[in-house]
């Protein structure tokens, strides 16, 4: 009796074409139409680089939580979280999305986490002490301090007066008190996933290169700098270490700060912790594929991106990975040499780029299954 041949398909998102759950049923629907279902093994583990998405990706919708919450203007909007194997997957975006704020009125100078907070609040209330917190997408550069307020936290301006700030109020804090903060935190342990390195201030920080995308006038940069500069150092008082120097803690605005310097949150690659909390390296066991991909192919995606996260832990495994992509932006022998098997592109057999976009479930479902034809042909020899 022959041996299963086992797959593991985990693909990322198609921006603004096929999301990573339609790529993975796309590539095993390939797969399927070449081969029995008695001769493969196939599992699909949808992935995500820890910036948007991430949510769908990792949870399937039978475990979503919603709830209302503060949105990045204040207003309420109702956010999704999720719950993996007693880990709740918390994107930011869900309420502090740049998405969610009007596009011709973004103001990253008034925009908050607070929602931030109360979804870990939500799910601190169902049991919940493990969390994995993404930092992509947000509207927002508060530092965190909305999060935290949200969570029991209170900020002080010099009149002694209690207020949540935003990125433009940050240089008003005179003190911050935690003596209110949620004691349940305690239990906790939080990962922030982010794939950005910069850190909370300076020209590298998270106002300069980030604020202006989120509303920021050349104008309000320096003062919020300088507002940034302020929290940072009451934030690394408080704490007894250099936080805001951290490469990644000015990601989402400087979300993960206070959970660093108050909740001993410790901040990862996005895709790193995504395979870790989906299990990634345990469903390798025997496999003799993995099949993985995302829009674009080129040398950065295997620098930090979900394509390079794959194949970094398949290599460990000596699995050849075999990447599936709407197109190649690099070299393919040079991206070959970098870790990957093999390229098929929806753009080679697509007669239009819009097509390729449109029907990506079509084009990825042929490219599954011809490649799937030629190893079969080679394990039936």
């Amino acid at each position: 009796m022959k041996k299963k041949i086992k797959i593991v398909i985990a693909p990322d998102s198609f921006k603004g074409s096929i999301d990573a759950h339609g790529a993975a049923e796309a590539l095993e629907k390939g797969i399927l139409s070449v081969a029995d279902a008695e001769s493969v093994e196939i599992v699909k583990i949808p992935i995500a680089d820890g910036g948007e998405g991430t949510l769908c990706a990792m949870v399937g919708e039978d475990n979503f939580d919603y709830v209302i919450v503060n949105g990045p203007t204040g207003a309420p909007v109702k956010a999704a979280l999720g719950y993996l194997d007693g880990t709740a997957v918390i994107e930011m975006a869900q309420a502090a999305g740049l998405t969610l704020a009007d596009p011709k009125n973004l103001c990253a100078k008034n925009a908050t986490t607070y929602g931030v907070g109360e979804m870990i609040k939500h799910a601190l209330d169902k049991g919940i002490r493990h969390f994995l917190l993404t930092a992509g997408g947000s509207a927002t550069n508060d530092g965190g301090t909305g999060m935290l307020a949200a969570l029991g936290g209170r900020f002080y301006n010099k009149n002694g007066e209690s207020f949540v700030p935003t990125g433009g109020t940050l240089c008003e804090i005179e003190r911050i008190d935690l003596e209110g903060l949620d004691l349940r935190l305690t239990e906790c342990r939080f990962t922030v996933a982010t794939d950005v390195k910069n850190p909370l201030c300076g020209k590298e920080g998270a106002t300069y290169v980030y604020a202006r995308q989120k509303g920021a006038t050349d104008a309000e940069l320096a003062e919020m700098e300088e507002g940034m500069k302020h929290y940072a150092s009451l934030v690394n008082a408080l704490a007894g270490d250099e936080i805001s120097a951290i490469a990644g803690s000015g990601a989402g605005g400087g979300i993960a700060v206070p959970l660093m310097a108050f909740c001993r949150a410790k901040i990862v690659s996005g895709i790193d912790a995504v395979l870790d909390v989906a299990h990634f390296e345990t469903h390798l066991d025997g496999a003799d594929f993995v099949l993985t991909g995302e829009g674009k192919i080129d040398v950065q995606s295997l620098y930090g991106k979900a394509i390079s996260g794959v194949s970094r832990t398949a290599a460990r495994a000596k699995i050849p990975v075999v990447c599936f992509v709407g197109c190649v932006g690099s070299d393919r022998d040079e991206l070959k040499a970098l870790g990957v098997s093999d390229i098929y592109a929806t753009a080679d057999i697509a007669p239009s780029a819009e097509y390729s976009m449109t029907h990506a479930d079509i084009l990825l479902e042929k490219l599954a299954g011809d490649w799937f034809r030629s190893v079969k042909n080679s394990y039936d020899e």
